[in-house]
């Protein structure tokens, strides 16, 4: 048994995400850009790198989170699988850093 009790941080504050938005983002229900930049916040990558891990241009998610452009067809379906398995974002990101063999195949 962990003993997590460490105290909450002002990140952890900050990339928090209702349960309820989660369900909804989960099901693909992105209504506004601030969903998608609080999927980001929650995934706690920066623009750049969570745009690197969707294998998107900034531009493209900088369009999506100021409503200026909503995501369509795969760049959906690959938000819900983000919001469903965050992780999934992080591990993408590590195996397409420079200097990891998988990037280089």
């Amino acid at each position: 048994m962990t003993n997590d009790n460490r105290e909450l941080t002002d990140d952890d504050f900050a990339s928090a995400m209702p349960a309820r938005l989660r369900r909804r983002l989960m099901k693909g229900k992105f209504e506004t850009g601030k969903d998608i930049a609080a999927l980001r916040r929650f995934v706690r990558l920066t623009q750049v790198k969570f745009a690197e891990a969707m294998g998107i241009s900034v531009h493209t998610l900088r369009n999506w989170e100021q409503d200026r452009r909503r995501p369509e067809g795969p760049a959906l379906a690959l938000l819900r699988i983000a919001a469903r398995h965050p992780r999934i974002l992080r591990e993408n990101l590590a195996s397409t850093a420079p200097g990891n063999s998988a990037s280089q195949l």
